[in-house]
């Protein structure tokens, strides 16, 4: 079974409490001294690469004498709450931790591909799929935190004769934006990784540059286009109806 360096450190250190775990969960393991897969162990060295820089940015904090993790962290919130003040309004601070996690967490993992013996965990289905769910719940959430039993009307349109109606279709248009945002990000970065990989294989010299700065560029597309749709979905369920 072929698994990524990273991977199979992983499973080296951890099968046997993981394959207890997940069978205790009822869940069959199909290869036990294996059952971390590849994109859960990418996942997992995004996490720790993301929780390294957030100690060295606390390590680092300075009013006076900021440094490059300061700097770069300090965009990054300023671009989130830039973004959130113009399409949800003034009580956008509430969800831009959230927005900005998200933002890092699907970047970082875009840009793993990049290095050679990793994999981007967001070109399995799973992971952007995962990504769209919690996004999902969230923003209901924060609807029915805001609105109360009173965010259902914005399920009902303005028409109250079609009512019925309209919640049918707003319930399956809110399903299938789960499937847009994990269709958008998944395609993309895994025809990305393809595209990269075919070429380095037929010229291991200098076109590829080309396909990398292609990479990179579609990896911070996507990643903004992601969270800017969660934003909207923000801003339209945390709006009160009058």
């Amino acid at each position: 079974m072929h698994q990524l360096p990273f991977t199979a450190l992983l499973n080296k250190l951890l099968a046997g409490p993981v394959t207890a775990m997940l069978t205790a969960l009822g869940v069959h393991v199909a290869h036990p001294q294996a059952p971390i897969a590849d994109y859960v162990a990418m996942q997992i060295l995004v996490f720790l690469f993301a929780l390294l820089l957030f100690i060295i940015l606390r390590a680092s904090l300075s009013v006076d004498n900021p440094g490059f993790v300061q700097h770069m962290f300090e965009g990054v919130h300023g671009f989130i709450s830039g973004q959130g003040r113009e399409i949800i309004g003034h009580h956008h601070t509430r969800f831009d931790s959230y927005l900005a996690t998200l933002g890092i967490f699907i970047l970082l993992s875009n840009l793993l591909g990049l290095i050679p013996g990793f994999e981007a965990p967001t070109r399995i289905y799973f992971v952007p799929f995962g990504c769209a769910v919690v996004t999902w719940f969230y923003y209901h959430f924060q609807g029915i935190r805001a609105n109360g039993v009173g965010y259902v009307k914005h399920f009902l349109g303005p028409i109250w004769p079609l009512a019925p109606l309209m919640f049918i279709i707003e319930v399956f248009s809110h399903l299938a934006r789960m499937m847009s945002l994990t269709i958008r990000l998944y395609a993309n970065i895994f025809a990305g990784d393809m595209v990269t990989m075919a070429f380095f294989s037929l010229v291991p010299i200098g076109i590829p540059l080309l396909f990398i700065g292609l990479h990179i560029g579609v990896s911070f597309i996507q990643t903004y286009i992601f969270v800017l749709l969660a934003t909207v979905y923000l801003a339209e369920a945390t709006a009160h109806e009058h």
